[in-house]
């Protein structure tokens, strides 16, 4: 008899030169980048917050976090960055993506421990890492439930009180 969740749908995009994945369940939707008003005495991560259809969304720069550069692109390539509207514990946080790529269905079975460190983010933020063949690039399964601690999404419900 088969396991029954032996497959999770992954939505990925780059930060950076890295691929990106976060489970499909945890995203509310991705949007195009939005003005953003920053706030005072934010952690520096924090790049402030915009209002989505009423709804107050706190901005997250994990290219800030990790120290991750970048994505850089062509003159002739439009920048394909936006949002990915993350809900941890019914919060609803944004964070800034490079590029977002598509949906991808993994068996659980090729997601593999994360190496000790991994393009600046240390392995308590990853979930695993996917690589399906020799010659694909790797996919890291971010870990949204350790990116952001429970001081942090107090903050966060803070800010979407005000």
């Amino acid at each position: 008899m088969a396991e029954e969740n032996s497959q999770i749908q992954l939505v990925t995009f780059n930060l950076g030169e890295e691929l990106y994945g976060v489970d499909i369940m945890d995203v509310k939707e991705i949007v195009k980048t939005q003005t953003v008003r920053p706030l005072p005495n934010a952690p520096y991560y924090v790049e402030g917050i915009f209002n989505l259809r009423k709804e107050i969304i706190p901005v997250m720069n994990l290219h800030k976090r990790f120290r991750l550069k970048k994505m850089e692109f062509d003159e002739d390539v439009e920048d394909e960055g936006g949002f990915v509207i993350l809900n941890i514990d019914d919060n609803r946080i944004g964070i800034i993506i490079d590029r977002v790529e598509r949906v991808v269905t993994i068996e659980n079975n090729e997601i593999k421990a994360p190496p000790q460190m991994l393009s600046g983010i240390g392995t308590e933020y990853i979930h695993g890492v996917i690589q399906k063949n020799a010659d694909s690039p790797y996919l890291i399964m971010l870990d949204i439930r350790r990116l952001f601690n429970p001081k942090e999404l107090q903050k966060i419900k803070d800010i979407q009180k005000r």
